[in-house]
């Protein structure tokens, strides 16, 4: 097995899709082998690829409340891994972000994730990380995310915490009612070593 270190490495000097970059390569991905918990999104947003540090906007605090997690313990790379399904910003469309990029998952996801050998609960942000992770779900982003209880307590599907998507929030108020709670004892409990 490739040793990490190196392997983040490689995966930050990334330019595979330079070509189809508009504001240029620039991966952003968070992890060490002792990581606890896999966050993996969708691809790092305009905000994100010009900080350099994954959910550092408004989706990240939306994210970080939903889990009851701290920025500090969320950005401690020991505890929680960041690995979105494109490294790099995709640039714009008419109705927001492009998707991820697809040479990210077929370069970098099979060599990264394995390493990650502490791995207690994966999250699975918006319908290109579920179709990833949670494979053969064949479902809408909702179906997936209310059926959370036939991946649990390993996996989990959740909607993108992104301001836009208040609307889906409105029509699913059983996802911070019901799931919510349950999800941020979770985190808790995988973070403190109890699981």
């Amino acid at each position: 097995m490739e040793s990490l270190p190196a392997l983040l490495a490689q995966a930050r000097a990334c330019t595979v899709c330079a070509a189809h970059l508009p504001h240029g390569p620039r991966p952003v991905l968070q992890m060490e082998a002792s990581a606890r918990i896999l966050i993996a999104g969708q691809a790092p947003g305009r905000k994100v690829h010009a900080s350099g540090i994954p959910f550092d906007d408004a989706s990240g605090e939306r994210l970080r409340a939903w889990l009851g997690m701290s920025r500090e313990t969320f950005y401690d790379a020991r505890r929680v891994a960041i690995v979105p399904m494109g490294f790099c910003y995709p640039g714009t469309s008419k109705s927001g972000d492009l998707p991820p990029r697809p040479e990210c998952v077929a370069t970098w996801h099979a060599r990264l994730l394995p390493q990650l050998r502490e791995l207690r609960l994966s999250l699975a942000i918006g319908q290109y990380a579920q179709a990833y992770h949670l494979p053969g779900a064949g479902r809408s982003l909702t179906q997936a995310v209310a059926a959370w209880r036939d991946t649990w307590p390993l996996k989990l599907a959740l909607p993108h915490p992104s301001p836009r998507n208040q609307a889906w929030l409105k029509r699913n108020p059983w996802f911070e009612r019901e799931l919510l709670p349950v999800l941020r004892e979770r985190v808790a409990r995988v973070l403190d070593g109890a699981d």
